[in-house]
């Protein structure tokens, strides 16, 4: 006979314990077994999180540097574009005759959709349909003075082309 004998009588690990000791001691099994069962699926959720955080940073510094240099791009060509059509206009301006005066027209409104481009909102909506309208004006007066609009310097060279 066990000591303590009797109906109801406890082993010696849950002597005491009672209905709430025993539910608990099974609990505290359960939960053990429950974070090893888990564990998996919880170092996938940490480890999606790390990653978003860490993806979203990077994306950030990516996206950055990429909006730098597409910006630079659109600058160096834009400004390349207004260069070009003032030199041209200085040097039409000492000729009144009316061929060139079409020439000079051409150029003003090249001049003035240039000097209109949003530059510093590029948020705007139609910021890539006015570069493209600029790029068809440049074209049309590079047409209009007769010179080659990719400014090819030789086959061999680089080119400047936008």
């Amino acid at each position: 006979m066990l000591s303590g004998g009797g109906v109801g009588a406890h082993p010696a690990g849950s002597r005491g314990l009672g209905f709430r000791g025993a539910m608990a001691a099974a609990s505290s099994g359960a939960d053990m077994f429950d974070d090893i069962v888990m564990a998996e699926e919880r170092f996938h959720g940490e480890g999606y999180r790390e990653g978003y955080a860490e993806g979203s940073h990077i994306g950030v510094v990516e996206g950055r540097r990429h909006g730098s240099l597409h910006g630079a791009k659109i600058g160096s060509e834009v400004g390349c574009y207004l260069g070009f059509a003032l030199t041209w206009q200085c040097l039409l301006h000492k000729c009144t005759d009316e061929k060139n005066s079409k020439k000079i027209k051409v150029l003003d409104s090249l001049i003035g959709m240039i000097r209109k481009f949003p530059y510093e909102d590029p948020t705007y909506d139609k910021l890539q349909e006015d570069l493209e309208k600029i790029r068809g004006k440049f074209k049309q007066v590079c047409s209009i003075l007769n010179i080659q609009s990719d400014f090819r310097i030789s086959t061999e060279r680089s080119s400047l082309t936008f």
